[in-house]
């Protein structure tokens, strides 16, 4: 039998704080959700691998992030008590869950209805009852509740978010991978009026999302 309190503690010790994660109430908030209630069922034991996890097989293929590149990504974002927070992939609600712990106003974004279903109800068995979980294409965001102060992407991107950066706030930030293989990178966008600024951050992999691939365009 796992002792999953014992896991979570190894988890930030072993995986967050070596790993740059150094936020204090950040590490508290992945300290206290319980990430094994955000796996398939049956798959719990997975739940603290150091290693992006399966969450749905069904149509809509999603992944509950690694703890470390997602510790690096929402430390990155800065979330501050009241934050308006778009969770895009949020897949079973994890992420939004962390939010949620530390104080903002969650929008769980999923493109399956059953996916985000699953998510309301591990959100409510983990009590994260202020994160709202929507459904809709990714890559349109959800501007019932823009503008948002942080915007995060559960996966990889080889486009620009176009649609989604403009639902930021000002002064508002968004992070996710974009890149695939050896030149992805971790990156965060930041807008200042109608400039958007793009910075990289760390070398980073996560699992593509397939409304953010790169469409081949023609040649002649």
């Amino acid at each position: 039998m796992v002792d999953f309190a014992q896991a979570r503690r190894i988890m930030v010790d072993g995986q967050l704080r070596t790993f740059d994660v150094n936020d204090i109430p950040l590490l508290d908030a992945m300290d206290a959700v319980p990430r094994e209630l955000f796996v398939l069922p049956g798959r719990e034991e997975l739940a603290y691998i150091d290693q992006d996890v399966l969450v749905s097989d069904g149509a809509e293929r999603r992944y509950m992030l690694s703890p470390m590149i997602l510790g690096r990504l929402v430390q990155a974002l800065g979330i501050e008590k009241g934050d308006r927070v778009l969770d895009v992939a949020c897949g079973r609600g994890y992420a939004s869950a962390v939010f949620s712990e530390l104080g903002a106003q969650v929008t769980g974004l999923e493109a399956d209805d059953a996916l985000a279903g699953a998510a309301r109800q591990s959100l409510s068995s983990a009590g994260a009852g202020n994160v709202t979980v929507v459904t809709g294409p990714l890559e349109q965001g959800h501007a019932g509740n823009a503008p948002y102060d942080a915007i995060l992407i559960n996966g990889a991107v080889e486009v620009r978010p176009e649609v989604l950066l403009h639902q930021l706030a000002e002064g508002g930030r968004l992070a996710c991978v974009k890149g695939r293989g050896r030149a992805a990178r971790a990156t965060l966008y930041v807008r200042t009026g109608d400039a958007i600024g793009e910075r990289a951050l760390f070398e980073a992999a996560a699992p593509l999302l397939a409304p953010f691939v790169q469409v081949p365009g023609f040649t002649f």
